[in-house]
């Protein structure tokens, strides 16, 4: 038993030194601006780029769209199979799968070839490619939404709380919107911010439908062109990143305390 422990913390502590090694040699690194001298020059320099922030804005808005029309178009589908087509899940979640099997760049092509003759011509409009974009992260993101939105229908009753709203007279509407949804907190917490995540560093649709206006180009532009921004930046992307994770770990804690004091 002892020999089992001492190799399962060699490798938790080899797992951890394989994963914070780089990131430490990326952050000291980056702090290399300044020749002889550790300084956060480069940090500096990116926050004082217009772009950033221009970027960065830009793709938390596309990422805002993304996750209401995300949300739905997953929420209602999932409650739906849940509650009278459980034999159809199986079809749905192969389904939702598919954005892994289809690499993007032929999701974005395809976007492209659909959309950009008659007779929608959404590429000839900002605001039609902005569309084609939003809705080329809804597929990417559905893996993602469409995993924590199920999972939290499975540890509700959805059956029992519907007849109950229908019981009082409650119609679909309402019982999607003011039942499920508030139900569904957590999961829809934690789909919204891993579709914030990819939204936010993805590269291949963003470059072909809206170029250097969206963070994902950004990030490779600098890194094609400045060395140690270009590691301030990947640093910077950690940081969001994880916050996001901190944060759905917050809000799923505060929902399991909810339901402990419930019970």
């Amino acid at each position: 038993m002892k020999k089992t422990r001492i190799f399962s913390w060699f490798w938790v502590i080899l797992g951890v030194l394989y994963f914070i090694i780089p990131l430490i040699a990326t952050f000291d690194f980056s702090l290399r601006a300044k020749k002889g001298q550790l300084s956060f020059l480069a940090y500096t320099n990116i926050f004082n780029d217009p772009q950033f922030i221009r970027t960065f804005v830009f793709s938390c808005w596309m990422a805002l769209f993304t996750i209401i029309f995300s949300l739905i178009l997953v929420v209602p589908t999932a409650y739906w199979i849940r509650l009278r087509l459980p034999q159809l899940r199986v079809v749905i979640e192969f389904v939702s799968m598919v954005p892994f099997v289809i690499p993007a760049i032929v999701l974005v092509f395809g976007l492209i070839k659909v959309f950009s003759g008659a007779p929608f011509r959404l590429t000839d409009t900002s605001f039609g490619t902005y569309v084609i974009l939003v809705g080329g992260y809804v597929v990417l993101a559905l893996p993602y939404m469409f995993r924590a939105v199920d999972n939290g229908l499975a540890s509700i009753d959805v059956r029992s709380l519907t007849e109950a709203a229908q019981s009082l007279g409650a119609n679909w509407g309402t019982i999607i919107f003011k039942i499920i949804f508030p139900n569904l907190r957590s999961a829809l917490l934690s789909g919204s911010f891993l579709t914030l995540a990819t939204v936010i560093g993805e590269f291949t649709m963003a470059s072909f439908l809206v170029g250097i206006n969206a963070f994902g180009p950004y990030m490779s532009l600098i890194g094609q062109n400045k060395t140690y921004e270009s590691s301030s930046l990947a640093i910077i992307s950690f940081v969001i990143t994880w916050a996001l994770l901190g944060l759905i770990q917050l809000f799923s804690r505060g929902d399991q305390t909810n339901l402990a004091g419930a019970r």
